[in-house]
């Protein structure tokens, strides 16, 4: 029966509106990690985008730190955190999950408070830009999720992948996590164990 090592360097994926951000919230708290949320770096106020060389700069200083929990997907420099983390945590649940995450969100926010993982100067809004996002959350499944779980797939035995398809099933996996820190360890018991809590009875159909 195989231990996990601590979790140390944690990348955060998945869809718009799978609650990416809290849940990194919430790990960095369990864990005593440093969190970073990659829309905070790349959305500059008005929502004006980084330059892509800048923000793989910034990623490939971050990762060289001790610890890190990095929220994001970014495919595009995605492949900086996969190489460097020890263990990915997947958040994949229903798509009808994300929107409505996402829109509760918007609703949340809409009034003038800034989300607190997004940079100042970048309100949510509802016009052409979002209904666009919200059709890429629709779209997230077809176009996107199986891309992500090939590479996800091709890193199982080197990194620590976590796939989390329900909003039960990263409660349980938050909760398995604070009581072993209230036990001092930041692993979570046997690799076996580890991976039923996780993934056992907590997988989804495919939506087209």
């Amino acid at each position: 029966m195989g231990e996990l090592r601590p979790m140390r360097r944690v990348a955060v994926v998945g869809s718009p509106g799978a609650g990416k951000s809290t849940l990194s919230r919430e790990l960095a708290g369990i864990l005593g990690l440093k969190l970073f949320h990659l829309d905070v770096i790349y959305h500059q106020p008005g929502w004006a985008p980084l330059p892509e060389e800048r923000f793989r700069a910034i990623q490939e200083e971050l990762v060289r730190r001790e610890g890190w929990i990095i929220d994001g997907n970014y495919g595009a420099t995605l492949d900086i955190r996969l190489r460097a983390a020890d263990t990915v945590v997947f958040l994949d649940p229903p798509r009808h999950v994300c929107l409505r995450g996402a829109f509760g969100r918007w609703v949340r926010f809409q009034a003038g408070t800034r989300r607190p993982d997004l940079a100042p100067g970048c309100p949510e809004k509802l016009d052409r830009e979002a209904l666009e996002f919200y059709r890429y959350i629709w779209r997230f499944n077809r176009d996107k999720r199986p891309k992500l779980l090939a590479r996800l797939r091709a890193l199982e035995g080197e990194k620590r992948i976590i796939h989390l398809t329900s909003r039960a099933g990263a409660a349980a996996f938050l909760r398995r996590l604070r009581v072993n820190a209230d036990a001092g360890s930041h692993a979570c018991g046997s690799t076996e164990a580890f991976d039923e809590l996780c993934n056992g009875g907590d997988h989804h159909a495919e939506e087209g």
